[in-house]
């Protein structure tokens, strides 16, 4: 496997640990505990789902499967309200973070013999395990020290060191932090959206070039323009043919990819020979939240972007170089 740490997505905000605290604290005086509550009770007398340990467990299992319900389950609710407006890539890149890896995996708990949670996260290129140590109790706050490294890592060569931080919110811990990073996801959300619309709209570009290369491909094979984005998608049954000649994937057959709608029109008198032509255009499935540029890619070839607030973009909007 390669280096664990190349795997970390390096994509956030990264705070002191004095902001992280003073956050921590802030976290603290929101949360539904009584006054006077005292700090020293069990975990398992604070919470119904149990101790800040199989919360952590439970968040380790969801993120490892990508299970973007039941990982939203563990944030506070202020973080779980901007959760639900973020994109799903957007959900699984957060996701990712805590277990490091790309791919959904396969979780599985077990317990040191000291007693201490394990979380093993199970893909088809590697498995990685999380050792979760003890909780160090704050009033409303639980910090946990966290041991991630490749299964195959006996030594703790390339182990991860982390401290994931969890407050008690009305009966039941939820996520604070992942390291240094505050999950205040509210205040990260419009910037985790701009580096989001940045790759969404570099992959719009990229579809549409895609798109116009099978459509060629298409023209070339069967001496006609293909009615549809639908008849370049895989074959159900058999050999690729005329009405599903397998030129692309059933994402951009079906006219969507990562967040973009795509749009095929053909232009002209006839869909029969070389005069036949065709455009094609990129919308953003969600304005401001998957993309704000429309792009269009005219009868020519030529591609032009242009901030159309979702709707479609046309011949005259500014080239793109």
């Amino acid at each position: 496997m390669n280096s664990l740490k190349s795997r970390i997505l390096r994509r956030g905000i990264l705070l002191g640990s004095a902001v992280l605290f003073a956050a921590a604290c802030a976290f603290s005086q929101e949360s539904s505990s009584k006054p006077g509550e005292s700090s020293a009770r069990a975990p398992s007398e604070t919470t119904s789902g149990g101790g800040p340990n199989a919360t952590l467990k439970a968040v380790l299992s969801a993120a490892c499967s990508q299970n973007q319900a039941e990982f939203g389950r563990f944030l506070t609710a202020r973080s779980r309200e901007a959760f639900s407006r973020m994109t799903p890539q957007a959900r699984v890149a957060l996701m990712k973070r805590f277990v490091l890896l790309n791919e959904p995996g396969k979780p599985t708990a077990s317990a040191n013999p000291a007693g201490r949670p394990i979380v093993r996260c199970q893909t088809p290129d590697v498995t990685t395990e999380m050792q979760i140590g003890g909780a160090d109790l704050r009033d409303n706050i639980a910090f946990l020290p966290m041991d991630l490294r490749a299964a195959t890592d006996t030594t703790g060569s390339e182990a991860h060191q982390i401290t994931l931080g969890l407050v008690r919110e009305d009966g039941e811990w939820r996520l604070l932090s992942l390291g240094l990073l505050l999950l205040d996801l509210p205040a990260l959300e419009v910037e985790w959206d701009v580096a989001e619309m940045e790759t969404t709209e570099r992959n719009a570009i990229e579809a549409l070039n895609q798109v116009g290369k099978a459509i060629e491909a298409y023209r070339n094979k069967y001496s006609r323009l293909p009615e549809s984005l639908a008849n370049l998608g895989q074959p159900l049954h058999g050999a690729a043919n005329g009405e599903a000649a397998g030129l692309l994937d059933s994402d951009l057959a079906n006219g969507i990819k990562n967040g973009y709608a795509i749009r095929y029109v053909i232009v002209g008198a006839s869909t029969v020979g070389a005069p036949a032509k065709y455009e094609l255009a990129a919308t953003p499935q969600q304005y401001g939240r998957t993309g704000r540029r429309s792009f269009f890619r005219d009868s020519s070839g030529g591609l032009h972007a242009a901030d159309r607030r979702g709707a479609v973009g046309g011949e005259a909007d500014p080239k793109l170089e």
